[in-house]
């Protein structure tokens, strides 16, 4: 049973920084593209960032600047580096990832998602 398990969410004060990580477990044959969503209320839910096995990452533009992506693939965990934070960021986020699993059946699977809050 692969599972993605978030971490590191909370409340912060504007410009304050959390990380986020998100470990894969399970029976994993490899990871493929890891990424992080998030979900405001009453907005729809929208990519934040992604990165693929080799290391190439991509953003949204609202964040640029301010989060950094990476990923351990020994420890088949993803982080979320989130610095300068606003108000606006303040969001449920989600970790995302395409993993193969020892059964060599390729999956897309989210994990559970962790509140952070950004306010003073």
């Amino acid at each position: 049973q692969v599972q993605l398990v978030e971490s590191g969410g909370g409340l912060v004060q504007p410009g304050g920084s959390l990380r986020l990580s998100c470990a894969a477990s399970g029976s994993i044959f490899r990871i493929d593209v890891m990424g992080w969503y998030r979900q405001a209320p009453g907005k729809e839910r929208e990519l934040v960032a992604h990165i693929t096995s080799g290391g190439t990452t991509t953003y949204v533009d609202s964040v640029k600047g301010r989060f950094t992506i990476s990923r351990d693939n020994a420890k088949k965990t993803v982080y979320l580096q989130m610095n300068s934070l606003k108000p606006e960021d303040t969001a449920v986020y989600s970790c995302n990832a395409d993993i193969i699993s020892g059964g060599l059946s390729s999956r897309n699977y989210w994990g559970q998602g962790t509140q952070v809050t950004v306010s003073s």
